[in-house]
């Protein structure tokens, strides 16, 4: 009750200022393929692995929702491999940014849902929730590891995305934001999450600050527009 009277306090105040000025076409976010480094820490690009392609209806959907979507798989000394991927969207439909979650976009690709919780990760000066999954298809076991960013805020639900979303609204703001998502072949999800925090924490201490502001949020939320900063 209080988180839809909230939402519908801050609809009021929204539907006045009417969001008109896009933060897309005043930020200087670079090209993912450019910002995202090709090697960094222990881990470098495999250029021999095959991206796995969504079907057709998946990429239509896909290419509809976002402006960007950059996938890498990379490998590690150990042989351990990661498969990256990150999707950016400038807002283009209407209501907010679309997401194409994937404990929703991997069973259309016939995976199964065989866990999910939710954490917090400290990264980079940030505490980001994220959201851990256990697919599976066949013999494939896959975990998973992701998070949304909305502008410079990170979100860890559906409903906190539209508050987020709204608040911007009030401020005259238009957000755009990433999907950044990592998984990897791993019959032990608790094993494979640990290498995959290992990965976030290499890629982001090898990221620009600009760079980890966009894939990891704000470092400082008081500055952020939708929270009531400056």
């Amino acid at each position: 009750m209080l988180i839809a009277g909230s939402m519908a306090a801050i609809s009021v105040v929204g539907f006045a200022s009417r969001p008109s000025q896009r933060i897309a076409d005043h930020r200087r976010r670079g090209n993912l393929k450019d910002f995202v480094p090709r090697a960094f820490g222990h881990w470098r690009e495999d250029e021999l692995s095959n991206v796995i392609l969504p079907s057709p209806d998946a990429q239509a959907t896909i290419d509809k929702i976002y402006n960007e979507v950059l996938a890498r798989t990379y490998l590690d000394s150990k042989g351990r491999r990661i498969m990256l991927s990150i999707a950016y969207g400038g807002d283009k439909g209407e209501g907010g940014m679309s997401i194409h979650r994937p404990e929703v976009c991997y069973p259309a690709q016939g995976f199964r849902v065989e866990g999910q919780r939710s954490e917090l990760l400290t990264i980079v000066g940030r505490t980001i929730p994220v959201k851990r999954l256990r697919m599976a298809l066949g013999e494939r076991h896959e975990p998973v590891t992701y998070w949304i960013v909305i502008g410079d805020i990170v979100v860890a639900s559906g409903i906190e995305q539209k508050l987020i979303e709204m608040r911007y609204g009030t401020q005259g703001l238009i957000p755009d934001g990433y999907l950044f998502r990592v998984s990897s072949i791993d019959r032990d999800p608790e094993q494979g999450w640990l290498v995959q925090e290992s990965f976030i924490r290499e890629l982001a201490a090898a990221l620009t600050p600009a760079a980890q502001t966009n894939l990891f949020g704000a470092l400082d939320l008081q500055a952020v527009p939708a929270l009531g900063g400056t």
